[in-house]
């Protein structure tokens, strides 16, 4: 698939109903890829959480990744996993997951973990924080150059993290990315749905 358009991120929610709810409306809208991203203390709920997601996403054939855990991807069947340098080493993820299945890698701003991804084998490399952001407020920045340099030295699809917004977005395309990164800015707009289309219009 290419992968190229909105990265739908999930919001940290605990309710359940109210998460499925959310990324339901906004489905209809075209993203390219949806991530779950949780940072809920309880396994069994985030189990369930990535478990009904995947059902959901499924039914209108959008691929779910699932942030900073290898292991829960494997076992839900998820169609992929986006790993930090926290969460274990790529090229096993990669072998564990196989050439079917997505594998991203955040690289913030730092070029060398981009270089080990790349030669990895990642689908697509992730920069950021670019802008301040609501979700990371301490995040370190990334320069907007990395996106261009990135694109031009692997040749694989680039995601910008990090305050994006529908504002600003234009100008990640124009540096390079192919999949802008967004939780809040589709979320918490007044019209979810409405806003994800207009991130999905930017690539048409």
């Amino acid at each position: 698939m290419t992968l190229r358009g909105l990265y739908l991120v999930t919001p940290d929610l605990a309710d359940t109903e109210a998460l499925l709810s959310a990324v339901a409306e906004v489905l209809p809208a075209g993203p390219t890829l949806v991530q779950y991203r949780s940072k809920l203390p309880d396994p069994a709920l985030r189990r369930e959480q990535a478990g009904r997601l995947l059902e959901l996403c499924r039914q209108v054939r959008v691929p779910l990744v699932i942030n900073d855990d290898l292991g829960l991807a494997l076992e839900i069947g998820a169609d992929g996993a986006h790993l930090g340098r926290d969460d274990g080493d790529l090229t096993t993820a990669r072998r564990a997951l196989g050439p079917d299945r997505i594998l991203g890698a955040s690289c913030y701003g730092d070029w060398w973990r981009a270089e080990a991804a790349a030669a990895a084998g990642v689908d697509y490399l992730a920069f950021g924080a670019m802008f301040p952001s609501s979700t990371k407020p301490m995040a370190p920045r990334a320069p907007l150059e990395m996106l261009t340099r990135a694109k031009a030295r692997f040749g694989i699809p680039v995601a910008a993290i990090g305050g994006i917004t529908l504002d600003n977005t234009p100008l990640l395309i124009a540096a390079g990315a192919d999949l802008p990164a967004v939780i809040s800015d589709v979320f918490s707009a007044p019209v979810p749905a409405a806003r994800a289309a207009a991130y999905v219009r930017l690539f048409d």
